[in-house]
């Protein structure tokens, strides 16, 4: 009797053990997520700010970017270039004589646009298609330089450039 009393005690502290974690109810957001440190070169830190893009083919190649490694390959060299390209993108990486990340020129054409992006262009544009459409990202030293969409709609003869921020801001048309 006392160890089926215990066996009783175990299972119910168990279960609510098993109740008390937090249930977080969604993903987290990657958009919040930190800059990645890719190196140390002495004091000086190479930080990239990988943008995360929707598309996959751009998130690859960011990550790809992300894991290289650098090695010893720079040494005697004033700046060192990186490059990678995919069908369709290519990311072009200059790092200086000791190593350090001095900018990013990430540069895709074709790519999954941010449902923001595609939302404000039709809230905007009724009746138009996006026809063509680039995406170029920048940095340097860090800092963000340029993250902008520019895109080509159509509707019927008509045809229109248009510079979108990735929060579907129009920038200029």
């Amino acid at each position: 009797m006392k160890a089926y009393i215990n066996v009783l005690i175990l299972f119910f502290g168990l279960t609510a053990l098993s109740y008390s974690q937090a249930k977080n109810g969604g993903s987290m957001n990657m958009e919040n997520l930190p800059a990645v440190v890719i190196k140390s070169a002495g004091d000086d830190f190479s930080v990239y700010l990988p943008d995360r893009n929707a598309d996959p083919k751009v998130r690859a190649l960011e990550d790809n970017f992300i894991a290289y490694d650098l090695g010893k390959n720079y040494e005697g060299y004033e700046t060192y270039l990186v490059y990678m390209e995919i069908k369709g993108g290519s990311l072009s990486a200059t790092y200086n004589e000791n190593g350090k990340l001095i900018t990013v020129v990430e540069n895709y054409k074709n790519v999954v646009l941010p449902s923001k992006v595609i939302y404000e262009i039709y809230k905007k544009f009724p009746g138009w298609k996006i026809v063509n459409d680039k995406y170029l990202y920048s940095q340097k030293e860090g800092d963000i330089l340029k993250k902008q969409y520019n895109l080509k709609i159509k509707k019927g003869k008509k045809s229109q450039k248009l510079t979108v921020h990735p929060d579907g801001e129009i920038i200029n048309e």
